[in-house]
């Protein structure tokens, strides 16, 4: 998916999502309906066909088609990020063949909105629930005066380090990005084939970092958008990852790679800063790492507890759908139900539910591959200093498709990342530019 063919194929298809920019002020979008109509279209059944990549899609799937056995749900897994957004980009450009419901990460939640390729739920009363959601996952699917999806998972963000490797070279545990730094000089010159962490240039990961030094360089105002990738917080970030890339500190092993998972399991990478996804991930594709690893506080600036989201996801009823009722009656029952939160939680996955981050079914998790320590406190911890007023582009998934080519050549030749950002700045400046929108550089 990371191939500069796919990254070519997905920003050309993508590029029509905002391209429909100029037809935001109307349209045939579905807008039928009201909260009593899910209720009977649930009533009423039908067939319905949902894209997911979620573990917990095919055990929920099964769940709602028991309680609802007039309901026929067919469960596509047509990819995961830019690869379901490109076929389902083309679907809606088609005018058939698109999915009923869609799993979409929160980045990419705007971009699909504002070509009005969803329905707005809050026609089905979806924004009554918005105090049952954390601030930040339900700001990504409140766009202007709707409400475009439901949040499902969240990625609040901690490190998750090696504790065998820790100790065997006396590294303490980092609380400050400074000693994050130091820990990966020492490691590094213990042993030349290990490394304290791992970052090939990922724009998802990059903005999360930047969030979290308190960087705003993304302000968004309808079609208005402002950029400044060279913000107090950003360079704040760059001045500390500049020491892993200009000092060659960073595995250079592709992230998500077997060869990648390998390293993590030996020790070879000894830690990630990353999601409360993370977890699952390593139990099941480094398995040899058990016991080895644990969880902690995502380092800080100045001590000050501080934290960012890493990916997340929603549900969105696409507008091409015969039966959205139907539709937002099955998203509600996903993200709102608690048998399908429960389902979510036990596959590893952290919810957006205000009630279940904070229930003993989450916090009390105790995998043995974390050596027994309740993994999910520290991302509660987490979840509740994540800074508010981030803002994604409108474009978002373009944005990160392109970070490669502008940005990742910092990481790859190991020099400035500013200079990187500078690069993609002018490029989305430009883009956004020439698809409608009004993309101005900020001071």
């Amino acid at each position: 998916m990371r191939s500069s063919v796919k990254r070519v194929l997905a920003a050309t298809v993508i590029t029509t999502v905002a391209i429909g920019l100029a037809g935001c002020s109307g349209g045939d979008q579905n807008t039928g309906g009201d909260a009593t109509s899910i209720e009977d279209a649930l009533e009423k059944g039908g067939s319905l066909t949902y894209w997911a990549w979620a573990p917990s899609s095919e055990a929920q799937v099964a769940a709602f088609e028991k309680a609802y056995p007039n309901v026929d749900v067919t469960l596509v897994n047509a990819g995961s990020g830019v690869e379901e957004y490109t076929k389902l980009q083309n679907t809606i450009q088609a005018g058939k063949g698109a999915p009923d419901v869609a799993q979409l990460e929160d980045t990419a939640i705007s971009q699909f909105a504002l070509s009005e390729s969803l329905v707005d739920l809050s026609t089905y009363g979806i924004d009554e629930l918005e105090d049952e959601y954390t601030v930040g996952t339900w700001s990504s699917v409140a766009i202007d005066d709707g409400v475009y999806g439901l949040p499902q998972d969240s990625g609040p963000m901690s490190l998750y380090y090696n504790k065998r490797v820790f100790d065997q070279y006396g590294i303490a545990v980092p609380t400050t990005w400074d000693e994050y730094v130091e820990a990966a000089k020492t490691l590094h010159e213990a042993d030349p084939s290990t490394y304290l962490t791992s970052d090939n240039g990922d724009g998802l990961f990059a903005s999360s970092l930047i969030w979290q030094a308190g960087g705003r360089p993304f302000e968004v105002d309808g079609t208005k958008v402002t950029i400044n990738l060279q913000d107090e917080g950003t360079l704040k970030w760059t001045k500390v990852w500049n020491e892993l890339v200009e000092g060659e500190l960073l595995a250079p092993t592709p992230a998500y790679s077997d060869a990648w998972y390998k390293q993590l399991a030996s020790g070879q990478i000894a830690s990630l800063i990353s999601a409360a996804w993370l977890p699952s991930l390593l139990q099941t594709a480094a398995a040899d790492g058990a016991g080895d690893w644990q969880a902690a506080p995502m380092p800080t600036y100045d001590g000050t507890p501080a934290s960012a989201n890493y990916g997340g996801s929603s549900q969105v009823v696409i507008e091409q759908s015969e039966q959205p009722a139907l539709a937002a009656a099955f998203v509600k029952w996903l993200n709102n139900s608690p048998e399908s939160i429960k389902l979510l939680i036990d596959s590893g996955s952290f919810p957006s539910t205000t009630a279940d981050i904070d229930s003993p079914a989450l916090l009390d998790l105790a995998p043995d591959y974390f050596a027994g320590q309740e993994i999910n406190k520290v991302a509660q911890e987490s979840g509740e200093s994540v800074s508010e007023g981030w803002e994604y582009l409108p474009f978002q998934v373009y944005a990160q498709t392109i970070f490669p080519d502008t940005v990742g050549q910092s990481y790859a030749n190991n020099t400035d990342l500013n200079e990187g950002l500078k690069d993609w700045q002018d490029a989305l400046v430009e883009y956004g530019n020439e698809q409608g929108f009004d993309v101005t550089v900020g001071k």
